[in-house]
C-alpha cells in the first residue's frame, strides 16, 4: 500500500467499457487513478478489478457536483499529474430538426468540463512545473457534416479551447493536448452495427489508450498538440 501511495495521479472522465477503461488499465500500472463516470456500477466494477483504480460517480456537465468531486479527489488522493477528458455528449442530426437543449448539454459536457478541469487543476500542475491534459476527440472537431450539427461544434470549441490552454500552460511546463480518433472504435454495439465488417476496420480502445499514454509521456522537447489516429484502411 506505501507504494501505492507513492505512484503519481491520473484523473479520467467518462470512464465507459471503452476507451475510458482501456485509459484506467493502462495508467494503472504506473499511476493511481481517480475514475470519474455517470455509472456508479461500472465504476465499482472497474475498481474492484484495479486495485489502484478509486471510482468518483459524477455528471461533468453539472459544474458544482463536478467541483465537489475534485476536491474529493485531490483531499483523498492529491492533485492530479495527468489529467484525461475523455467524457462526451454527442447526437446526431441536422441543423433543423436538433433541440437547443440537445447542442447546450453537449457543449456542457465537451467544452465546458474541459475549462472546469483546467481552472480548477491545472494551477497545481504549473506550480510543480510539470503535468499534462490530454483531451481526448474526433475529426468533429474539424468538421462540420450535416448530420452533426448537434455535436461537432462542441467538440470544436474544445479543441481549440484546448489549444489555447496549450499556449498559456505549455511554457509553464504544462503539457495540454488533443488526441482525435478517426475511426470506429471496437465495441460490442459497433460489432454489431458493422458486422459485415472486418477486424482491421475498427480501432481498438486498448491502442487509443496507449496513444494517450505516450503523448502524456512526450519529452518536452518533442511535445505535439494535435494528433489524428486511425486504422490503416480507414478512408479520409
Amino acid at each position: 500500500m506505501f507504494e501505492l501511495a507513492m505512484k503519481p495521479l491520473c484523473l479520467v472522465t467518462g470512464v465507459g467499457p471503452g476507451t475510458g477503461a482501456a485509459i484506467v488499465r493502462r495508467f494503472a500500472v504506473d499511476y493511481r487513478v481517480a475514475m470519474i463516470a455517470r455509472n456508479t456500477e461500472r465504476l465499482n466494477e472497474l475498481s474492484s478489478e484495479i486495485e489502484s483504480a478509486t471510482p468518483f460517480t459524477c455528471d461533468v456537465s453539472d459544474p458544482e457536483v463536478l467541483s465537489s468531486t475534485l476536491s474529493k479527489i485531490r483531499q483523498s488522493l492529491g492533485d492530479p499529474d495527468v489529467v484525461i477528458h475523455n467524457a462526451v455528449g454527442g447526437a446526431f442530426g441536422d441543423f433543423l430538426s436538433i433541440k437547443p437543449s440537445t447542442l447546450m448539454k453537449n457543449f456542457e459536457v465537451n467544452t465546458m468540463a474541459l475549462l472546469q478541469l483546467g481552472q480548477e487543476l491545472a494551477p497545481a500542475m504549473i506550480e510543480k512545473g510539470h503535468g499534462a491534459i490530454v483531451c481526448t476527440g474526433n475529426t468533429s472537431a474539424y468538421r462540420g457534416k450535416d448530420f452533426f450539427s448537434g455535436f461537432a461544434p462542441t467538440k470544436a470549441a474544445q479543441r481549440i479551447l484546448a489549444e489555447s490552454m496549450a499556449r498559456h500552460a505549455g511554457p509553464k511546463g504544462v503539457h495540454v493536448a488533443y488526441v482525435a480518433i478517426d475511426a470506429v472504435i471496437s465495441l460490442p454495439w459497433t460489432r454489431e452495427r458493422y458486422a459485415d465488417k472486418p477486424d482491421d476496420f475498427f480501432c481498438y480502445p486498448e491502442d487509443i489508450a496507449e496513444h494517450v499514454w505516450q503523448v502524456a509521456h512526450q519529452p518536452k522537447s518533442a511535445w505535439t498538440f494535435d494528433t489524428v489516429i486511425r486504422p490503416f484502411g480507414e478512408n479520409w
